[in-house]
């Protein structure tokens, strides 16, 4: 492995984001490279990470992506895919997202998952930890995938973050995972747990524990997240913060616990800083955007509170 700050962030297929806002007289157009990957990829940037992007990109939209990739603060390995990357057109004029039409991206072919699987091992198994992220519809990439990256990751020795949902979050953990972070309405929706309550989160914690997740972060939007460490149960609280955007604090949160377990860095603080990057995205505009210093001060405010049986 090259050095503790490496990360390799896997994007089986990211997606080109076009957003209208309206803070004047005139409306603005704003088009990113975007999909949790990147979003995530961006946020671990910011943090000091060094950072590989392994993605999928096709079409005259990924044409578009590799383009505009080239202007972030990211090492990146891209696959020419034969059909098209994903895309979305949201409206936010009114202070809100609307949707106005979006497009998950067409399911990866076998030659060109071939070839970023190839990538992505190769350069996971030079980076201390490997983040592996989703695809915008759950047809995109197989969850088998999640599942063989996994299991010859950790083989060799990598830290293996996951931020997945469904079958894919199975799968990944049947691979085995160092630090699992999930939603709680992707858990009450697979039937993993019944309700938001501090009991049924943390009983799914321990069963995501016992198929292959040996740390577990469940965030839970405006409230308290649940994280399960070393058998350790710990409610995460950090006071709260003006929201902008609520979109991508799950995926900066995620970003900031890969960031810290590059570096080496103990779990708790991971969770510290993971709570922290989260609650400053909500701040903003950008998904996946913040600064490292105002992070790393919103870290020393966030309190890790044991939770009683």
């Amino acid at each position: 492995m090259d050095d503790e700050g490496t990360i390799m962030v896997f994007a089986p297929v990211p997606q080109l984001t076009v957003t209208i806002e309206q803070q004047g007289e005139a409306p603005e157009l704003h088009v990113h490279p975007g999909g949790q990957g990147i979003w995530q990829a961006r946020m671990c940037s910011a943090l000091g990470a060094s950072v590989t992007l392994c993605a999928a990109v096709g079409g005259e939209v990924g044409t578009v992506i590799t383009g505009l990739l080239e202007h972030e603060n990211l090492r990146v390995r891209t696959v020419t895919r034969e059909t098209d990357s994903g895309w979305y057109v949201h409206d936010r004029r009114d202070g809100q997202r609307t949707a106005v039409v979006e497009h998950p991206g067409v399911p990866l072919g076998r030659h060109d998952l071939d070839e970023l699987y190839t990538n992505a091992l190769a350069e996971g198994l030079r980076a201390r930890v490997a983040l592996l992220s989703g695809a915008a519809g759950p047809r995109v990439v197989r969850p088998d995938v999640y599942r063989r990256l996994a299991t010859d990751l950790n083989a060799h020795g990598t830290s293996v973050v996951a931020d997945l949902s469904g079958d894919h979050l199975t799968a990944v953990l049947a691979g085995g995972v160092t630090f699992l972070k999930v939603g709680h309405d992707e858990l009450i929706e697979a039937g993993r747990a019944t309700d938001d309550s501090d009991e049924a989160l943390l009983e799914a914690a321990h069963r995501l524990r016992e198929e292959g997740a040996e740390a577990v972060l469940i965030s839970r939007a405006e409230r308290p997240a649940i994280a399960l460490i070393d058998e350790e149960a710990l409610l995460v609280c950090l006071p709260p913060l003006q929201a902008v955007d609520h979109r991508g604090a799950g995926d900066s949160m995620t970003a900031g616990i890969a960031s810290v377990m590059a570096r080496g860095g103990d779990l708790r603080d991971a969770v510290r800083t993971g709570a922290a990057a989260g609650a400053l995205n909500v701040t903003r505009h950008g998904l996946g955007t913040g600064h490292r210093d105002a992070i790393a001060e919103l870290a020393q405010r966030v309190e890790l509170t044991p939770i009683r049986a």
